[in-house]
């Protein structure tokens, strides 16, 4: 629908523009109510464990009243506030995730193109007002409420207002409503209404946010960790049971205390937050190589994808969509149907770039674009449809209605007025310039507007050279290393398939047809799925089949799309992945992925990121178990020893106090487990992809925590037990168990980090390391800590004996990371 912005009413000044905006607001729907940072804070104690560390807390002050309130009471108010500094440090993950989100809801929103100064701009749809015309084609949800100005035969699905399921014509003056979907032709509208006062306004919100609920993943974790805290639960009912009956009901304050910290410290509380933060980092990081994650589950499926089912156009090519050359006897007749049979607009980059092309040459001619459309204004279209594979445009001119069409060359031909012969040479001529690469494109004429017959006229062959990116064999020989097979799905003709995808890099000298696709029965097509690379004349209704018969035979598959009928596909498909530059609205409201920039190298790069990110949380996981299940070790087994061998009524020294545990949890658990969230792992992409059924922490994973917990508890027990024989009072040796089992878990960060790979240098991670052994540090020498945490100062002779127990313990640890990471690397590379 070329059309000349001078002959349209309407549209408005930059300058009205603003002004409008500042009277009427964005273009958009109320703001969810942010929280306020009270309700943030306030929402990390919605944890049972918390709840019972609560109830300790107000225990301890109560039995400090009861006591006759003498001094402070150290204990309840340094539990306060560890509690509330881990509840800050949730609170600024929480806020940082929610940055990252609401970064990548900014990056996926829609756009329009707006009639601003007389020129067709391209702009978020947020910024229009009442006033703007906007320009809407196929594919497109309408962005606000108005008023139809220009209208070629609109098509408009208005059923997620009305309920409707048959789409509804639109003539001249009719209204359009924000959130319809355009199925069918081309408009101008005013607007009328925006945001909140538009109909979608008064109703719901518009499709297209970001999913920030819960993932598989992270509802995994809660179950792993459900499971966890039960099994931690009753080890502390045990050991309150256990202490009362040898110390009696006197000491039942610090038993209590004592249990309930000993949940605490076996599970990772912080875990869900640094995990939904590693995602929504992940993802801020995946939108800076121009992949847009519209739903954080995505991420998960992304690191098991087997197949990429890939379009060839523009994603595998540059897009550039450039006339090399034309194939006509008719060379003027056949420029002139360039014109006329085109939507795209004349005077801006507005339009499919095929169609762009096509205008692009005929200026190149010399000729006068608007001249040709002033001269032969539309009466009638026929859109083009992937189910009948052309547009006709019907014009009017001095000798009456005339009509021209564009499409598939094989469609056409069998509509035109040629001998067998003449038919047999085009389609032989069709097929050596598709052999060089080129796609062609085919046009006809016919006197009058009637279409049923076969008596077109042919005007000849428009041949588009549109070159591969030169990145792309490298990205296919990537994802080829990362055991991904890589599909081509082109509505090419079949020797221009096969040319492109020799060219970058996609094996196979077979090359399989829509047609034959529908001729194949289910079995059949099982079969050739496994064994074509190459697909040409595919419609969308194919990919949809394409990818459930992947799916039966076992693959992960993640689909592209750009168009209203790659919907069901991209939605059935585990990864679906729209174009965020050609691709309708309704592809990218279902896609999971949305490709910024069109570039197949940037699935790849999106796949690596979504490695990454779970190996990353691999890593976490494995530095927080390990750390707790050291704590349970020493707390558990020391309590029931130290219950045992202290008689009743006398004072309890326990291995560690709950205020220290909760000390520990607080620079072990968080920052060093943030730190790890931005780890980087450059020979991810070397692995197979990860089975969808394989566990949270394999088998070596298991071995590590395991290993790495029980060695390091029990070494702590050896201090517990070995200290006093060597001379060191009750007091002493407890403070050097404390600062063995926190430097011991700091030093498990480091081996946790080799899951599959030799991990690179990560300066966060050293410097979190280092920021936990200052607080450690100070937390021995600065004597209100020191009173707070119960510690005493710990001498030349206890600190030697705590380097000689931690060094060997790190070298071994370290050693059998190493021997599991070689193990998994091997594994993964099968």
């Amino acid at each position: 629908m070329t059309t000349d912005h001078s002959q349209l009413s309407g549209g408005l000044s930059s300058a009205e523009a603003s002004a409008r905006q500042q009277r009427f607001g964005l273009n958009a729907l109320p703001a969810a109510k942010t929280e306020s940072w009270l309700v943030k804070l306030l929402r990390q104690f919605q944890n049972p464990l918390i709840y019972i560390l609560l109830f300790a807390l107000a225990f301890g002050v109560v039995a400090w009243v009861m006591e006759g309130g003498h001094g402070v009471p150290l204990e309840p108010l340094t539990i306060l506030l560890i509690l509330l500094a881990n509840a800050g440090l949730g609170m600024w993950q929480e806020t940082k995730a929610d940055a990252a989100l609401s970064h990548l809801m900014a990056l996926a929103a829609p756009k329009s193109w707006v009639l601003r100064d007389q020129q067709l701009v391209n702009i978020p749809s947020s910024q229009l007002v009442p006033g703007d015309l906007v320009r809407i084609k196929a594919g497109e949800r309408v962005p606000a409420d108005g008023l139809i100005k220009n209208n070629d035969s609109l098509l408009v699905d208005e059923s997620m207002l009305t309920g409707e399921s048959l789409p509804v014509d639109k003539l001249e003056g009719g209204e359009l409503f924000a959130g319809t979907l355009t199925v069918r032709g081309h408009a101008y509208f005013e607007i009328t209404r925006i945001g909140a006062q538009s109909s979608m306004g008064k109703l719901a919100t518009l499709l297209g946010d970001i999913n920030d609920q819960g993932t598989p993943l992270e509802k995994r974790m809660a179950l792993f960790g459900n499971k966890i805290a039960w099994v931690v639960l009753i080890l502390a009912l045990a050991l309150l049971v256990v202490g009362l009956l040898t110390q009696g009901l006197s000491q039942f304050v610090p038993i209590f205390i004592f249990a309930v910290a000993l949940a605490v410290a076996a599970v990772p509380e912080s875990l869900p937050a640094v995990l939904t933060l590693a995602l929504a980092l992940g993802v801020e990081r995946m939108a800076k190589r121009k992949a847009v994650v519209r739903r954080l589950s995505a991420v998960e499926a992304l690191g098991s994808v087997t197949v990429i089912a890939t379009d060839k156009t523009g994603t595998l090519t540059e897009n550039k969509m450039l006339v090399k050359k034309i194939h006509s006897e008719h060379s003027d007749e056949l420029i002139k149907a360039m014109v006329l049979a085109n939507d795209a607009e004349i005077n801006s980059q507005a339009g499919d770039p095929l169609e762009l092309g096509l205008l692009q040459y005929a200026r190149d001619q010399g000729l006068s674009l608007e001249e040709i459309q002033k001269n032969h204004p539309r009466s009638s279209s026929r859109p083009f449809d992937s189910r009948w594979k052309y547009m006709r445009v019907t014009v009017t001119d001095a000798s009456g209605p005339h009509s021209y069409f564009k499409g598939a060359p094989e469609i056409l031909l069998q509509r035109c007025a040629l001998s067998t012969e003449e038919k047999s040479d085009i389609e032989s001529r069709i097929e050596a310039f598709a052999r060089e690469g080129y796609r062609a494109l085919a046009f006809a004429s016919l006197d009058g507007e009637e279409e049923d017959n076969s008596t077109l006229n042919w005007l000849g062959l428009a041949l588009f050279w549109d070159p591969p990116r030169a990145e792309i064999p490298a990205a296919i020989a990537e994802a080829r290393q990362a055991g991904i097979r890589v599909l081509m799905i082109t509505g090419d003709h079949p020797e221009t398939a096969k040319t492109i995808a020799h060219a970058v890099g996609i094996d196979g000298d077979r090359v399989i047809t829509g047609k034959e696709i529908d001729a194949m029965d289910d079995q059949s097509f099982s079969r050739a799925v496994t064994e074509f690379n190459i697909y040409a004349r595919v419609s969308p209704e194919h990919k949809l089949r394409i990818v459930q018969a992947l799916q039966a035979a076992g693959e992960i598959v993640a689909m592209t799309g750009d168009g209203i009928n790659d919907a069901p596909a991209l939605k059935a498909a585990d990864v679906g992945i729209a174009m965020g530059i050609r691709g309708s609205d309704v592809s990218r409201e279902v896609a999971d992925l949305i490709l910024l920039d069109d570039n197949f190298a940037t699935i790849v790069a999106a796949i690596e990121e979504g490695r990454s990110i779970y190996e990353n949380i691999q890593k976490f996981i494995r530095t927080l178990f390990s750390a707790n299940l050291s704590e349970v070790v020493l707390i558990t087994f020391g309590g029931f020893l130290v219950f045992a061998m202290t008689q009743s009524g006398a004072k309890l020294l326990l291995p560690l106090t709950a205020v220290q545990i909760l000390w520990m949890n607080l620079i072990t658990d968080s920052l060093p487990a943030l730190a790890l969230a931005v780890d980087k792992n450059p020979g991810v992409m070397t692995m197979k992809p990860r089975p969808t059924n394989a566990p949270l922490l394999d088998a070596n994973s298991m071995k590590f925590i395991l290993s790495a917990g029980i060695l390091g508890g029990g070494l702590a027990l050896g201090l517990l037990l070995g200290l006093p024989v060597m001379g060191f009072d009750a007091s002493l040796t407890q403070t050097a168990v404390f600062c063995f089992i926190v430097l011991v878990q700091l030093c498990f960060a480091l081996p946790a980090r080799k899951v599959h790979l030799s991990p690179v240098i990560n300066h966060w991670v050293l410097g979190a390391l280092l920021l936990a052994l200052l607080a450690q540090i100070a937390a021995m020498t600065i004597p209100a800590l020191r009173l707070l945490l119960g510690v005493h100062q710990v001498d030349r002779d206890l600190m030697l004996i705590l380097v000689l127990s931690i060094t060997p313990c790190w070298f071994v640890v370290d050693r059998y990371s190493r021997y599991l990471a070689d193990k998994n690397n091997h594994q993964s590379k099968g």
